[in-house]
């Protein structure tokens, strides 16, 4: 079949491209201008004409790019016109007519791509993070991504471990030669050297990831803190509604912020008190779940009435900061124990204090950012491979009788396997749907 779809975002622009893909692209092309398919690779202006009809639907750059050079390994043509919703769907209603030719599913063209040798599924997912990419942080990470680094080095691993497996399977088809010792100890000592690699890999404090989905945040407290007040407050806007009522927040509040080029998902709760509502209990419960799953918790409480016994106490041992609101309403010092705590003192009222509050997030997204010049693994995708190829080459390890070579040859194979897995250099038909469904339609 050929694809066809819009490449550029919907709605009114001033350009619009429409991608097309597969044996019968130059025929589309020459049944909509009426021409010959134009010279590749070189910008043709034509006339875009109903098929039926003739009639002009609009004038615009022809690009033909004839496969195996082009993004999609196919013949390939491109149809930039005016950004009209009209002149869109028109043109789209003639490609359904031809026969052969049907609408790219999501990701459709970038999966071509792959299949057919043009680039690996960690491009291909360095692509779809480009795409998506709202903060600087996130586009250079993409950058990086598709150079190949993260590439390079999975193939690297995959080939020392397909090189042990040759003499692991050397031994199984000559059982009657004996391997000399020092090819054991090589064995072993390769296997061991790519596990710590591994191990080094994962050891990362999933930065790539975070930087991919964003640094969670979560606003946690008692009710009337200001939690939505500061919420609202961090995002320049009114997120969540204030009310002096307590348990106004019943839900999970999450805005996007870009705080510096680092992108932040922050989570205004629920305020965390004893209740009998059935549906502000649920809420308190989830308000504790994204508090246990933040990167860093802002408890927030009232300057006149600070405790923190319970919950506050134990989400304040590790990545928190205490938010000691309502200063205008304090009279007196803070107690010394509160100021030995990480805190701010701030009055949302007044807007006293949050460049201080601010900064010291900033001061948590630098330190935890700081090692994005060695990111390899940007999805839990990644993740779970390596994980299981640790697993793997664990087993091998614990197999020293030589009589057990033939599964110590299928504990490597598993591990090579997953490495494989994560550049597609093996049969990865079970994960590619769920990668490539992330795409928007026309990439």
């Amino acid at each position: 079949m050929t694809i066809y779809a819009l490449s550029t975002g919907p709605g009114t622009s001033g350009v619009a491209i429409i991608r097309i893909s597969g044996l019968d692209a130059s025929r589309v092309l020459e049944l909509l201008t009426g021409k010959e398919t134009p010279t590749p690779r070189l910008a043709t202006l034509r006339k875009i004409n109903n098929i039926n009809t003739s009639e002009l639907i609009d004038e615009g750059i022809i690009l033909w790019f004839p496969g195996p050079q082009s993004y999609t390994g196919e013949d390939m043509a491109e149809i930039h016109i005016h950004g009209s919703k009209a002149g869109i769907l028109a043109v789209q209603n003639e490609i359904s007519k031809i026969q052969n030719c049907r609408l790219a599913e999501p990701g459709e063209f970038t999966k071509l791509a792959f299949q057919n040798g043009k680039i690996n599924l960690l491009k291909a997912e360095s692509i779809a993070d480009l795409i998506s990419a709202e903060t600087e942080i996130q586009r250079l990470q993409a950058i990086k991504m598709m150079r190949g680094k993260s590439s390079e080095k999975f193939n690297e691993l995959r080939e020392k471990l397909l090189k042990i497996l040759s003499f692991v399977e050397a031994k199984i088809d000559f059982p009657e030669e004996d391997l000399p010792e020092e090819n054991l100890k090589k064995i072993k000592h390769d296997s061991l050297n790519v596990l710590n690699e591994v191990y080094k890999i994962l050891n990362d404090q999933k930065v790539g990831e975070i930087i991919r989905e964003g640094f969670k945040i979560a606003i946690v407290g008692p009710t009337n803190a200001g939690k939505s007040s500061l919420l609202n407050n961090l995002s320049n806007r009114e997120v969540a509604i204030v009310s002096e009522i307590a348990g106004t927040t019943r839900d999970v509040v999450e805005t996007h912020l870009n705080i510096d080029g680092y992108p932040v998902i922050i989570s205004d709760t629920a305020g965390i008190r004893d209740s009998k509502d059935e549906i502000e209990k649920k809420g308190i419960k989830l308000s504790l779940k994204k508090a246990e799953n933040a990167d860093l918790k802002l408890v927030v409480v009232d300057a006149k009435s600070i405790d923190l016994s319970g919950f506050l106490n134990e989400f304040l041992k590790k990545d928190a900061i205490l938010v000691v609101n309502k200063s205008d309403l304090l009279h007196e010092e803070l107690n010394p124990e509160i100021k030995k705590l990480n805190h701010v003192l701030i009055s949302l009222k007044d807007n006293l204090n949050i460049d201080k509050l601010i900064e010291k997030i900033k001061e948590y997204l630098k330190n935890k950012f700081i090692s994005e010049e060695d990111i390899l693994i940007t999805r839990e995708r990644h993740r779970q491979h390596l994980i299981q190829c640790v697993d793997h080459l664990k087993n091998f390890a614990d197999k020293n009788d030589k009589n057990d070579f033939d599964k110590a040859a299928e504990d490597l194979r598993l591990a090579t396997r997953q490495l494989g897995m994560i550049v597609g250099k093996v049969d990865v038909e079970e994960i590619l749907g769920s990668i490539f469904n992330d795409f928007c339609i026309g990439k």
